[in-house]
């Protein structure tokens, strides 16, 4: 029973971020110097992983920040198994990793599961 419940679980968490991905900008190599650095708005980076248990954790929140300061922040990830050039640049050991960078230069950073309000804190 204990492991139905955790598939179901998984399953939704899934299911929510297909659906709330439209609010944010998946990052690779190609995007990144437009979508980050050429960025006049503060760009909130989260490095994730599909099978990361805390970075799914942490997909509501991404997704609320994104929606609710869209207009003064960006937000973007990076699947880290499919861009891992961009988490060796950035020096990303750990997930979840937020990075901020404002013109073009990291200016915040913090590892692992936040409330809400440390990531804004950062930004």
């Amino acid at each position: 029973m204990a492991t139905l419940k955790l598939i179901r679980t998984r399953h939704i968490l899934l299911k929510y971020e297909e659906e709330n991905i439209m609010s944010l900008v998946n990052l690779n190599s190609e995007n990144f110097t437009k979508e980050v650095l050429e960025e006049q708005k503060p760009v909130l980076i989260d490095f994730w992983a599909e099978w990361c248990g805390p970075c799914r954790m942490m997909a509501p929140v991404v997704d609320e920040i994104a929606e609710s300061m869209q207009d003064s922040v960006k937000v973007c990830k990076v699947n880290i198994d499919e861009n891992q050039e961009l988490a060796e640049k950035y020096e990303v050991m750990s997930i979840p990793t937020f990075i901020v960078i404002k013109n073009g230069k990291e200016t915040g950073r913090t590892i692992g599961v936040q409330p809400k309000e440390q990531l804004l804190k950062i930004l």
